[in-house]
């Protein structure tokens, strides 16, 4: 039988392990948050204290967050040196973008076969419009927010759950790249079309055409970041 401070005991227990798992996550999301802003430039080096405090949380959070972000490839963890902001090379851009493209592109014909419902296809729509006025008023950075929120709720639509936590965990290891060359690449007009053609290949249920869309626009993106980064001497960032 639990008798009342049993009960109690457990329940403080229980706050205690809601409020470490809420301080990890937070922990977790605010430097991710820093480095794919760029506020913790690739090759950024900082001890677990000092990154404890710039949180304002405790260290075991702080080294929970460090190796899930780890895991996702955006930093280096050395023991008792704290961590490093891992660069991104153009041999490691051409990789990812060789997954995005595999990956995002079976989420396309997955989705079509599913057929997704009416309020997901408007959401991506939304999306592509979304895009629209951002170009209409040369807001790159607001572009970009809703080209990757467009890609989400592709790789969502697949049906395909771990399709949508490996899209974004190699989406996050470009971002930074992609949001410092904004300024640098062509204005993506043809991008926003061709997530327009996609969209409606998804609602046709045509899969080969979802697919193939997909997989061109991808490819094209990859070449044309490669190419910025080769020809402005970005090739370690």
């Amino acid at each position: 039988m639990t008798t009342r401070a049993q009960k109690r005991s457990g329940a403080k227990a229980g706050r205690a392990a809601g409020a470490k798992q809420s301080n990890t996550e937070m922990a977790y999301r605010e430097i991710r948050r820093q480095i794919l802003e760029n506020e913790m430039p690739a090759g950024f080096q900082i001890t677990e204290q000092d990154l404890a405090a710039r949180l304002n949380v405790s260290r075991t959070p702080t080294r929970e967050a460090l190796l899930r972000l780890a895991g996702e490839g955006l930093v280096e963890i050395w023991p008792r040196h704290g961590m490093r902001v891992k660069r991104v090379s153009v041999d490691d851009v051409r990789e990812i973008y060789e997954i995005l493209t595999a990956l995002e592109s079976t989420a396309a014909a997955l989705a079509a076969k599913r057929k997704p419902a009416k309020q997901h296809i408007e959401a991506m729509r939304a999306s592509i419009k979304d895009m629209d006025n951002a170009l209409k008023k040369d807001n790159l950075k607001e572009w970009a927010m809703a080209d990757e929120r467009f890609h989400r709720l592709l790789t969502e639509a697949s049906g395909n759950s771990r399709f949508v936590e490996i899209v974004d965990t190699f989406f996050g290891q470009t971002h930074r790249l992609r949001m410092m060359t904004l300024g640098l690449r062509p204005k993506p007009n043809s991008s926003n079309r061709d997530h327009e053609a996609v969209v409606k290949a998804i609602a046709k249920g045509d899969a080969e055409v979802a697919q193939r869309i997909h997989r061109d626009h991808r490819v094209r993106s990859a070449e044309m970041m490669i190419d910025l980064l080769t020809r402005h001497g970005l090739s370690n960032l």
